[in-house]
């Protein structure tokens, strides 16, 4: 405990401002971010410094022996939700219902999990401890959420995000059950695009997402992809109270029908 906090200590510069979630940071231009998508470096992880930066089309991500990086990279990773492909397996375990879904319950253990599930070809995690409270901060502002894939009293998988205006910015997803982070975010992403989301940022490529219908699109549509989402209210709050019938979406509702109808 003491060296994360250490650890953040030397990380956040003490000459720069802690801002709050009504403070507004200007980025350098996204445009002179480098190659591989660095913007700059430094700051810290407050409210206004994070929210500023999801608006700018940036996002921080660095190693723990790592200064605080804020990337903007080019091509940017994006789903769009009515663009969502669900696989016939993947709807065959909807349907079958083996995880029970919920939004909000659990912030503080998908993020402590999504940091310590071990991942193929992976040493490490980029979610380090000051990056978990900097989140932790943005949960209890209503800003940051979770999808939780529950098996009983287990937490079986689920991921965790921004959201702003009609973007949700996903950060990270982990599966201790077979199939259980996609189990979440299908729903989830249905529910997203039926209450009008209109982007999920996913940032880089991954298989997973790509899978779902993820693509790359240049930076510059990404951001008129992002600033026309941000022109919408944000749904700040706990998600467990403002989407209580979640993950029930006219889709999903549709798939388990059919399941109890018997139609495969």
């Amino acid at each position: 405990m003491s060296r994360v906090s250490h650890r953040l200590a030397n990380r956040s510069d003490p000459r720069f401002p802690w801002l709050g979630e009504d403070d507004r940071f200007s980025f350098p231009p996204v445009e002179t971010a480098m190659p591989d998508g660095v913007l700059c470096t430094g700051g810290n992880l407050s409210p206004g410094m994070l929210l500023s930066a999801y608006r700018q089309g940036i996002f921080p991500w660095f190693n723990d022996e790592d200064p605080i990086v804020w990337w903007s990279p080019d091509p940017r990773f994006v789903l769009i939700p009515g663009e969502l492909h669900a696989s016939a397996t993947m709807r065959k375990i909807i349907k079958k219902r083996h995880f029970e879904l919920k939004l909000d319950t659990a912030f503080r253990e998908v993020i402590h999990a999504c940091s310590s599930t071990p991942r193929a070809g992976q040493s490490g995690t980029w979610i380090t401890g000051d990056m978990i409270e900097g989140y932790l901060r943005l949960h209890e502002l209503g800003y940051a959420h979770s999808v939780e894939a529950w098996q009983g009293d287990r937490l079986a998988g689920g991921l965790y995000g921004i959201s702003l205006g009609s973007a949700f910015f996903g950060e990270s997803m982990f599966s201790l059950e077979p199939d259980a982070s996609k189990a979440a975010f299908i729903p989830f992403v249905w529910a997203l695009a039926e209450a009008g989301f209109t982007l999920v940022d996913s940032q880089v490529r991954t298989a997973h997402v790509e899978s779902l219908g993820g693509k790359n699109v240049p930076r510059e549509e990404y951001l008129k992809l992002l600033h026309a989402a941000l022109h919408s209210p944000t749904r700040n709050g706990d998600w467990s109270t403002l989407f209580p019938e979640f993950p029930d979406s006219a889709t999903y509702r549709s798939l388990c029908e059919a399941s109890i109808s018997g139609v495969s």
